[in-house]
């Protein structure tokens, strides 16, 4: 049973400035640890030269909506977060390249 390890990249303005200092941001699967995680990106960028890898559970916010009915309350799900470094003489990864 093989499962999806690497959903999407993570792009905001703070990952993008990071990104030039060789820094990247996914969004895993909340089972993976930093071994899987790191094998399936060499599966998928084999050019790069990963220093290191740090994993964060990132929680769910509340929401709150206001209707005819009264108010709703629900929640967000949660994921978890894993930020990639690469070694400086390394290949970078291009998110942009089959757009």
């Amino acid at each position: 049973m093989s499962r999806n390890i690497l959903i999407r990249p993570l792009v905001s303005e703070k990952l993008t400035a990071q990104m030039e200092e060789g820094h990247y941001a996914f969004i895993v699967d909340s089972r993976a640890n930093k071994i899987e995680i790191r094998h399936e990106i060499k599966k998928r960028f084999p050019d790069v030269d990963i220093k290191e890898i740090r994993t964060m559970n990132v929680r769910g916010k509340h929401r709150r909506q206001m209707t005819r009915q009264g108010v709703r309350i629900g929640r967000k799900s949660g994921y978890k977060k894993a930020i990639v470094t690469l070694k400086p003489e390394s290949e970078r990864i291009d998110f942009y390249e089959d757009i």
